[in-house]
């Protein structure tokens, strides 16, 4: 097959009459078919079984984004527009979000879609989603439906071309959602759709038309179960998986005995046929990927977070306007702002007020769901570390801890098993005892529960995966909640000692 000016594909077949009868805009020459190269005339060619490239590589203004894409994201965002229905199953971290928002910029600006509706987590809405949507489609308008009914409603009911919206958000807007005009629906970690039997998946499987579009995002399909895949094949493509989920089980998994099933040897075959049509790219594959990618989740604090993080900030401000702020004064402030951020806040005599932390772990949760090796847990304070281990012994995640009280010894121990045996899962480590002379590269994603004041332990910390022996490309995400830990996160990032801007941060944060 031979592209002519980016215009027309010249093709050879063995029999040209199907394409020439059902795409107009074609012809014989001498014995190849001249097709011009046009969207449709690339899904005609795709149901005839001709398998031709999506003109969108060489026709796109790719100058127009303020990104420059790499090349494993413009064979995605191309792949993406040859099909109604598809999968991505690139890795976290490869930026699959940017490559889905040019795929349907491009479908948009021939006409062929007119509305997206992108359904995501809370923590990625406006961080990856709008953040995303600025760099490579600033042209186009983006709201985010989150909040009251009413406002939801309104916001869908506005002119935005693109809509954000979280998983439960949906049923909150499922009727003006039909009414809304979306003709492209893009769920990104669609694994929280594996299960067709919930009514999350059932209000998007109402949503879905004969011409509605459909791309399903994430990861880590079917990475607990081939059962898994289910849910997420009834969307994209149910004619290949029977109608019951009782004889899909059948078909990929074996009885033990009356609670306990097993896959069978044949569940990975069809677990990859009924996941159709797909595009992968591991972090591995894209050679032009930065060995380290920097990504934020965005964390909803609770109520009572809200309430102590609030007061504290009016104190701060009572203590400036009387008094002149000290380093170590603000230093102290911002500590407890990030304590409280982070889960528990400790007084002067060392007692911790405890908060809940159920919307930081869910986010955490999605994290360690999505990552295809094992994940580094950095969390700073000890109190907090004891309420994240227990919750992912109860989510049956394997996990050890590595903090400034374990022996040497014990160290060495729980090193050795994260390094050599599938088990743990996930290891989570005091930033300050575990910084240094420690090797963990069976680990290529490093989350931050939340940031800490020292640049030097938070580069060091970074360095256990990213060093002599690790194979894999490599993911550290941040998880914020307040503006404390924005800002934070912002002079690490840009590895500015935060020591020397204490004071600086302190009146920012009282404007």
């Amino acid at each position: 097959m031979e592209i002519i000016q980016n215009k027309a594909l010249l093709i050879t077949l063995k029999d040209p009459l199907p394409v020439l009868n059902a795409i107009p805009k074609s012809k014989q020459v001498g014995d190849k078919t001249l097709v011009y190269w046009g969207i449709d005339e690339v899904h005609k060619l795709k149901e005839l079984g001709v398998d031709a490239p999506s003109p969108m590589e060489r026709k796109y203004l790719w100058t127009q984004c303020m990104m420059t894409p790499f090349e494993h994201q413009i064979k995605t965002a191309a792949f993406l527009t040859l099909y109604k229905r598809a999968f991505c199953f690139n890795e976290q971290g490869t930026g699959k979000t940017a490559s889905a928002i040019w795929a349907s910029d491009y479908l948009m600006s021939l006409g062929i879609i007119h509305r997206v509706l992108v359904i995501c987590p809370l923590s990625i809405m406006d961080t990856a989603w709008r953040a995303e949507m600025f760099d490579c489609a600033m042209h186009r308008t983006v709201d985010i439906a989150y909040g009251s009914a009413k406002k939801r409603a309104t916001i869908i009911a506005g002119s935005a071309e693109y809509v954000i919206i979280n998983y439960d958000g949906v049923k909150v807007v499922h009727d003006e959602i039909k009414k809304g005009g979306f003709d492209l629906i893009i769920a990104d970690e669609a694994t929280h759709y594996k299960n067709a039997n919930t009514s999350r998946w059932k209000k998007l499987h109402k949503l879905i038309t004969e011409d509605t579009w459909v791309w399903m995002m994430t990861g880590t399909p079917a990475a607990q179960s081939p059962l898994d895949a289910y849910g997420l094949a009834k969307i994209i493509n149910p004619t290949a998986v029977p109608k019951w989920f009782g004889s899909f089980r059948d078909l990929v998994m074996f009885r033990v005995s009356q609670f306990r099933w097993l896959p069978k040897d044949s569940a990975t075959t069809t677990v990859h046929r009924v996941l159709q049509p797909a595009i992968r790219f591991t972090k591995e594959e894209c050679l032009d990927l930065p060995d380290m990618v920097y990504l934020t989740r965005d964390v909803e604090l609770t109520p009572q977070q809200k309430k102590y993080y609030d007061d504290l900030k009016k104190r701060m401000i009572t203590i400036a306007a009387g008094e002149r702020i000290t380093a170590v004064n603000a230093a102290n402030m911002m500590n407890k702002l990030l304590q409280i951020s982070s889960g528990a806040v400790y007084s002067d005599d060392s007692e911790s007020i405890a908060f809940d932390v159920s919307n930081r772990y869910s986010v955490l949760k999605e994290v360690i769901d999505e990552s295809s090796h094992k994940v580094l847990i950095f969390v700073a304070y000890r109190h907090t570390i004891r309420v994240v281990a227990e919750k992912l012994k109860a989510d049956s995640i394997t996990g050890e801890i590595i903090q400034g009280d374990v022996s040497v010894t014990e160290r060495t121990r729980i090193i050795k098993a994260f390094q050599e045996n599938p088990d743990p899962r996930v290891l989570i480590l005091q930033p300050a005892a575990a910084a240094h002379g420690v090797t963990l590269t069976a680990a290529n994603t490093i989350v931050w529960w939340s940031p800490i004041s020292s640049l030097e332990t938070y580069l060091q910390a970074n360095a256990r995966v990213h060093r002599a022996g690790q194979v894999n490309k490599c993911s550290v995400i941040h998880l914020q909640g307040s503006a404390m830990e924005r800002h934070v996160y912002g002079l690490l990032r840009n590895k500015i000692d935060i020591h020397t801007k204490i004071i600086e941060l302190y009146q920012d944060l009282i404007k």
